[in-house]
């Protein structure tokens, strides 16, 4: 009984919205895409995921082609680098705006750390030959922070109205807590391919900072995760296990 009860004013609420939204627009076209907003919002179809994965590709860039015909030769020209690639990336960031621009912003640490482990390729071959092993990881960072910038668009711009009423993008934040748990244990790679630098210490510490720099994102992306979990909406406990 209570089931239906609510249900029933599932309905109503979703009526009120739609209304609301045509009014507000004047348009009787309006109607259908409003309807489209509520039916599909925390479950994109593939067609639009592969769109803003495209988008998110390209605007990322191939890191590696960056690095081709580039050498860092010591740690001085190699800091020098990870100074200006961070110059260039908040200069990116002014020609973005609202949420996306927020979301970029938040992943920018890792974005950063990519390009600077594939800066570090060269250097890392001669005081250690883990050089490739390194351009790998960094590969599979790249891979994953397209995911996690999706996913993390989706929940930013979740309405207030699906919040409220059925809570937080509980696929969004699955797909989050996955990506946390393989960087993680890309981390670990890192740490363990650090200890193989040989008689640099300077440039330990660079790859250091490096995983830093990922831990702390990653200590991000897990808290937003579990946040947008916890956010059960009214009938939330209708949808949700």
């Amino acid at each position: 009984m209570k089931k239906i009860l609510a249900l029933g004013s599932l309905f109503l609420l979703l009526q009120v919205f739609v209304l609301g939204m045509n009014e507000g627009s004047g348009s009787q076209g309006n109607r259908s895409d409003t309807i489209i907003t509520v039916n599909t919002e925390g479950n994109q179809n593939q067609g639009e995921d592969q769109q803003l994965r495209d988008q998110v590709r390209e605007e990322l860039g191939n890191q590696q082609d960056e690095q081709n015909g580039t050498r860092s030769r010591n740690t001085t020209e190699l800091r020098q680098r990870i100074q200006e690639r961070k110059q260039e990336m908040k200069e990116e960031l002014e020609l973005m705006s609202g949420k996306k621009q927020k979301v970029y912003k938040n992943q920018n640490l890792v974005r950063e750390t990519v390009h600077n482990l594939l800066e570090m390729r060269y250097l890392l071959d001669q005081k250690g030959g883990i050089g490739q092993n390194i351009s790998e990881i960094a590969r599979e960072f790249n891979n994953s922070v397209q995911s996690t910038i999706i996913a993390e668009e989706k929940i930013q711009t979740r309405s207030r109205f699906m919040r409220i009423l059925v809570g937080g993008d509980d696929k969004s934040a699955d797909e989050l807590q996955g990506e946390v748990t393989r960087n993680n244990e890309r981390i670990q790679r890192l740490k363990q391919l650090k200890e193989q630098i040989q008689n640099d210490d300077e440039l330990r510490q660079v790859l250091q900072e490096q995983i830093q720099q990922m831990e702390q994102e990653q200590s991000r992306l897990q808290e937003l995760s579990q946040n947008e979990k916890k956010n059960k909406g009214l009938f939330g406990w209708l949808f949700k296990k």
